[in-house]
């Protein structure tokens, strides 16, 4: 007795993810190096209307702006913050990967959960005729 053989359709999908994983490793791991170390879109325009003074103690902020409000976050000393690992320099890249493999592994883990559970057409589910 033959198995029957795959549907092209997963296969094709397969190929897909597999060439989509790969090209966000490398985005990730390779180009991740060439982004700039002192963004300036966001930083920028919460600092308008101030004035960044050093002192002794870091940075003062002088005037009125948005910034005077910020706090550090909660997750500020975690081990991914500052997009390197345990705050290591040049450790980007690694980062980068590993944020990727962790979304991919979370994203697998939801759809697989609602591929089992099936829906309307799904396994599992009905055809809603």
């Amino acid at each position: 007795m033959t198995r029957p053989a795959r549907p092209t359709r997963d296969r094709s999908a397969t190929g897909f993810l597999v060439g989509f994983l790969v090209v966000a490793l490398l985005i990730a791991g390779g180009l991740s190096y060439f982004a700039s170390a002192d963004p300036d879109g966001l930083d920028s325009v919460t600092l308008d209307g101030c004035t960044v003074t050093e002192t002794d103690a870091g940075e003062r902020l002088d005037g009125t702006c948005i910034a005077q409000n910020a706090e550090d976050h909660a997750l500020g000393s975690g081990p991914l913050a500052d997009y390197a690992v345990d705050g290591a320099g040049g450790t980007v890249g690694l980062a980068g990967v590993i944020g990727v493999v962790v979304t991919v592994l979370v994203a697998g883990g939801v759809f697989g959960l609602l591929r089992r559970r099936g829906g309307p057409g799904g396994p599992g589910g009905t055809s809603g005729s």
